[in-house]
């Protein structure tokens, strides 16, 4: 995927649920968060997505103030309005109705220059889902490591 620089990724949310429908929005940012993103400076561990008054919102996601701002700096874990079409939204907020499903961001990235958020349907996980994965992934671990000494 050549034109897209990855700024972070939510490394748990694959762990934690099972992943539905995948969507990419743009964001409304300030200047300085753009420049704090283009550093790298982001974080999607406890962020979510709330959908209020038609529209999506990113939420607890943190973007570090921008180092060489000197006064107009950003709060770090403002909400920050996600543009989707309205049919999508429609579609997402019918969806987060329903019992167990929740919007969460997988990855903020820039693709031709502008921010973008790839967010996911997901559904939570119990915790023997998550032994079973676990249990499966140290299987395959131990089957390719027998596999390249025999």
């Amino acid at each position: 995927m050549s034109g897209i620089k990855l700024v972070a990724r939510n490394k748990k949310a694959r762990f934690n649920y099972e992943l539905g429908d995948r969507y990419e929005a743009g964001m409304v940012l300030t200047g300085t968060e753009v420049k704090s993103l283009r550093l790298g400076k982001a974080n999607l561990t406890d962020a979510y997505v709330r959908i209020k008054g038609g529209e999506a919102w990113l939420m607890s996601c943190h973007i570090s103030p921008y180092p060489f701002a000197s006064y107009d700096n950003h709060e770090p874990e403002r909400p920050r309005k996600l543009l989707l079409h309205k049919r999508e939204l429609k579609r997402l907020a019918g969806k987060v109705q329903e019992q167990g499903w929740s919007l969460i961001p997988l990855a903020i990235y820039f693709k031709r220059g502008r921010a973008k958020v790839e967010i996911a349907l997901a559904k939570g996980k119990k915790k023997y889902d998550k032994r079973q994965a676990i249990k499966r992934r140290d299987q395959e671990r131990e089957m390719a490591r027998a596999w390249r000494r025999g």
